[in-house]
Order: C-alpha cells, then sequence, then structure tokens
C-alpha cells in the first residue's frame, strides 16, 4: 500500500464537533477501502490567506494515509461533494513523519515561548 499525507480544509462556521465528524467520517472511508489513518492532527481553526468559497478562516485537519489509492480516490470524490470541505491536497509520501508534525511543534514551540514570557512578567 502507498503512504499519503493528506489536509483538508473546513468551512469556518462548521463547528468543532462537524468537524469531528467528518474526521470519522472520511477514517471510516479508508477503513473500508482497505487502509488506515496512522495519525490525526487537528490544526485548529486559522486564517486564510484569500478567500476560498467566502471563507476567509477554515478549520485544518491532516490525515497520515497507509491505503491502497482506490480508497483515497474514493475520499477525495467524497470531499469534492461534501459542502463542509472547501479544499484538500494529497501527497504520496516515502515514508510518514512519526510525531508530531512541524505545525504542531510551532505551536508548541509559541506555547511554551509564551509560558516562558508569562513567568518572566511575575517575576
Amino acid at each position: 500500500m502507498a503512504l499519503y499525507e493528506h489536509v483538508f480544509l473546513t468551512r469556518q462556521d462548521a463547528a468543532p464537533t462537524q468537524v469531528d465528524a467528518l474526521t470519522e467520517q472520511y477514517k471510516a472511508l479508508i477503513a473500508a477501502g482497505g487502509g488506515k489513518v496512522t495519525k490525526t492532527e487537528y490544526w485548529g481553526l486559522k486564517s486564510l490567506t484569500y478567500r476560498i468559497k467566502k471563507n476567509r478562516k477554515a478549520h485544518y485537519t491532516l490525515f497520515n494515509i497507509d491505503a491502497p489509492s482506490a480508497a483515497v480516490i474514493e475520499m477525495e470524490r467524497q470531499m469534492s461533494i461534501s459542502e463542509d470541505v472547501i479544499r484538500y491536497m494529497t501527497v504520496k509520501v516515502e515514508t510518514l513523519e512519526d510525531g508530531p508534525s512541524a505545525q504542531m511543534r510551532r505551536r508548541e514551540d509559541r506555547e511554551r515561548r509564551d509560558d516562558r514570557e508569562t513567568v518572566e512578567e511575575a517575576n
């Protein structure tokens, strides 16, 4: 089976529970196609560089997928039909990254820096 990194953007007015439901729906679709989602990361609600379908922000979600191409194609087909998904991108990779993605590491670094600044201000 092939390895993929897949990111999809959900419209800004979708509730986090809706995003979770979509995530589970697409994970089940991959499983039904004979694959598995090895890692899921929710990156949060982020501003877009430019408007996409009248949205200025979007919920970002990352999947690391180990699946046959037919399962990924079916998932993309379902995403293209969905009104909640405004963009998606799948990239075939040689190896899947273990641990948190670069986006999550950046968030953790920012949180640590904020914590240090708060401690310094208190002193």
